[in-house]
């Protein structure tokens, strides 16, 4: 977007006194920005240069800067204006408030669309559902708090949420039957599960699964760590410690009963829709935002619950720990619809370890 001459020198000099002002750094409220922040342009650049510093952002040159600076001002005006609208939820200034919706979406997605890909292989041995003749749950679940959830990961701007996805299942089973919980490697996937799955290009779960089961298993995140790009698989570690899996199933698709039958004994991998502007921004809340089916993004399922009348279940992101509720969001159930808030009754899968 182009900037006029007077705008670009307004932006200078507010820059300047900025930095030459030893003020205390903005104390950000719970969305990132107070409503005396927009009311005028020196505030939002203001605004701007604290977000900047809060996030140790660094651009290459004043041209960059002005640039980032109108799409992050649009962003802001997105926020505000959903914030005065939504009630559930609401949106903050995260570190993305510089990327327009269409670089967010190329950059931190990456699931591979299932129409792209060969057809779904077989869950494991057999296509029966686990769990199916499981008639009591627990109102609630955390498997964060019962010890089977690791730390929030960061994928970074690669396509590889597919791994992410996969991983925090078998974290999930292998902390549930080992007692150990155990960060594994997203980078091992990303170089060596090359058969159906496409690295920082995306991937899906089931493929992913099947990889560690033919495999012999995964490697510890310490021994193969991850390097946010496409690397060469090392087969020399094979003399490490793994993390195996028996096999996986699919949860029926379209069907929320038995996506939480299986959620009340593991946590899932589950693939939702993404792409929305307000899940770029989302801070908090139970999100019940717009969003379609179209399956773009692997998250993990790691528990549901309720609150205040509405009832969600709890989504670990790969987007670190700074986006959402410290890297999870609370996305809404009992829509009425089969497929489920942003499509995630539509392909969950979960993987299976009998010791």
């Amino acid at each position: 977007m182009a900037i006029s001459s007077p705008l670009k020198f307004l932006f200078v000099l507010i820059s300047l006194s900025f930095f030459a002002s030893s003020t205390i750094a903005k104390e950000f409220s719970i969305v990132g920005y107070s409503p005396d922040d927009l009311t005028c342009i020196d505030k939002i650049f203001n605004l701007f240069e604290s977000w900047i510093d809060k996030h140790g952002k660094i651009y290459k040159s004043i041209e960059e800067k002005l640039h980032r600076f109108e799409i992050f001002r649009d962003n802001l005006k997105h926020i505000d204006e959903r914030n005065k609208i939504v009630s559930n939820y609401w949106l903050g200034l995260n570190e993305f408030a510089d990327l327009s919706h269409e670089e967010f979406k190329n950059k931190f997605l990456g699931l591979k669309a299932v129409d792209q890909l060969p057809e779904k292989k077989q869950s494991a041995a057999d296509e029966e559902f686990t769990y199916r003749n499981v008639e009591a749950i627990p109102k609630s679940v955390d498997w964060r708090k019962k010890g089977a959830v690791t730390p929030v990961k960061n994928q970074g701007q690669c396509g590889s949420c597919w791994a992410f996805s996969t991983v925090a299942a078998v974290e999930g089973i292998n902390q549930i039957v080992t007692g150990n919980l155990t960060s594994l490697s997203e980078q091992e996937l990303i170089d060596c599960d090359t058969t159906y799955n496409n690295g920082c290009n995306g991937g899906l779960m089931d493929y992913a699964f099947a990889f560690i089961v033919s495999n012999g298993g995964l490697h510890k995140e310490e021994d193969y760590p991850y390097l946010m790009e496409e690397g060469t698989c090392d087969e020399k570690r094979g003399e490490l410690d793994v993390v195996t899996i028996s096999g996986y199933h699919d949860v029926p698709q379209n069907n929320e009963e038995s996506l939480l039958k299986a959620l009340a004994h593991q946590p899932l991998s589950v693939a939702i829709e993404a792409s929305g502007r307000d899940f770029q921004f989302y801070s908090g809340g139970v999100f019940d935002g717009h969003c379609g089916t179209q399956l773009d993004h692997g998250v993990a399922a790691v528990g549901y619950g309720s609150t205040k009348g509405l009832d969600y279940i709890i989504v670990k992101n790969s987007w670190g720990p700074k986006w959402g509720e410290k890297g999870c969001i609370r996305m809404k159930r009992n829509t009425g619809k089969p497929e489920g808030l942003c499509g995630i009754n539509k392909m969950a899968s979960y993987p299976t370890k009998n010791n």
